[in-house]
């Protein structure tokens, strides 16, 4: 594939607001999930909330679009300059060659959540004020952030569970090289709701404690919340994308295959996209949700591809899994391993389970390294497999 430069990223999550408060986290190993104390849930569980999401207020003109999510996405454009980077990309290339392609899982369905809870209880008509199309709609979130960012190139949402964000890095590239963009904006947004929570609990997911990704005593995810959003140009300054590879290998609806054979199959087709050869990736971000299946599969897939040796970590430790966000918030980790020369460590876990077979790392470390591979793997086995490397 043509490389893509990355010239602006921002981000929130549990880890802080902005890229800067991400990597002091990460680079000090501390992890931002709480108990989780989020509206009425009764769980026994642990979560990456973001501090303040409800003291958020939207544009007067965008006040339709009110939710958790999109106040979420709100407070992700505001960091780190990224809305100045774009406007300054919609004067080179104009409003209608930029595309907007995001990523969302539940997309603003808590707004839905609150509006059955106070349905008329003569005739169970749902709140007057309540906007689907601008809340729970899923492409409410590419709506709300094309009108922000004043874009009207072509848009869509993914909405592949937990690999939609980092799926439209594929998407984009696409579009861009069919020649109906001049740039995009990527990114993802998921936001806590009791949907999510209580459905992973119905799962048997849900971690008690802290998730401890590829952990020999990993129980189960914790579940965040957050925004990120990166800015895609043919040319500039900063990490490239390089290769993305895709897969679906439909084995289960919720367990990968035994062998990771998506996964494999995922990791093979971004080196191919990207002409490398396994052993020049120097660093891999894992998908590593912590589940004792998940990271077993992942793991063999690892070591079929790259061998034992080549170092991994996984940060959802550190601030969750953040489902339809999750493969941003881990592709801004890992532009940023590149950037930074640090390779984040794997928060909360204390031995690697050697049932996995890779080389986890408990701690970060510095490294000199020209490629980063980071994994997204959803549910009905929606994989999707990332490189970034060091622009020319």
């Amino acid at each position: 594939m043509i490389p893509l430069i990355v010239t602006r990223y921002t981000g929130v999550s549990c880890l802080g607001q902005g890229v800067d408060a991400w990597w002091s986290a990460l680079a000090g190993g501390r992890s931002g999930l709480r108990r989780c104390a989020f509206e009425d849930a009764a769980l026994d569980t642990f979560v990456g909330e973001v501090e303040g999401v409800e003291r958020v207020r939207l544009p007067e003109e965008l006040a339709a679009f009110d939710c958790r999510n999109n106040r979420l996405a709100q407070l992700g454009l505001e960091q780190d300059g990224f809305a100045a980077a774009v406007a300054a990309a919609r004067e080179r290339y104009g409003a209608a060659r930029i595309a907007v392609v995001l990523g969302t899982s539940t997309s603003g369905v808590g707004a839905t959540e609150h509006a059955y809870r106070h349905r008329d209880p003569a005739n169970g008509a749902l709140p007057a004020d309540f906007r689907y199309p601008e809340t729970q709609n899923v492409f409410s979130l590419a709506a709300f952030v094309r009108a922000s960012l004043h874009l009207d190139g072509p848009s869509h949402v993914v909405s592949t569970a937990c690999s939609s964000s980092a799926k439209v890095f594929g998407s984009a590239a696409r579009l861009i090289a069919a020649g109906l963009a001049d740039a995009a904006v990527v990114g993802g947004v998921d936001s806590l709701c009791l949907t999510t929570l209580y459905g992973f609990r119905s799962l048997e997911l849900l971690s008690n404690a802290p998730c401890r990704p590829f952990d020999v005593e990993r129980s189960g995810i914790s579940i965040g919340e957050g925004a990120g959003f990166v800015l895609l140009e043919r040319s500039g300054d900063g990490v490239a994308l390089v290769g993305c590879g895709e897969s679906c290998d439909a084995y289960h609806m919720s367990t990968p295959h035994p062998e990771g054979l998506g996964a494999r199959l995922a990791m093979e087709r971004a080196l191919a996209a990207a002409s490398l050869a396994p052993e020049e990736i120097g660093y891999l971000n894992l998908h590593g949700t912590a589940t004792r299946t998940n990271d077993v599969a992942e793991g063999r897939a690892v070591c079929d591809v790259f061998g034992p040796r080549t170092p991994c970590s996984a940060t959802k430790g550190a601030h969750g899994h953040l489902l339809g966000a999750a493969g941003i918030t881990e592709a801004i980790v890992a532009i940023m391993s590149l950037e930074r020369g640090w390779l984040p460590g794997t928060a909360n876990t204390r031995a690697a389970d050697a049932e996995c077979g890779c080389r986890i790392l408990l701690e970060g470390e510095p490294a000199d390294v020209r490629y980063v591979l980071t994994n997204s793997f959803g549910f009905g086995g929606n994989n999707c497999s990332l490189i970034f490397g060091r622009a020319h």
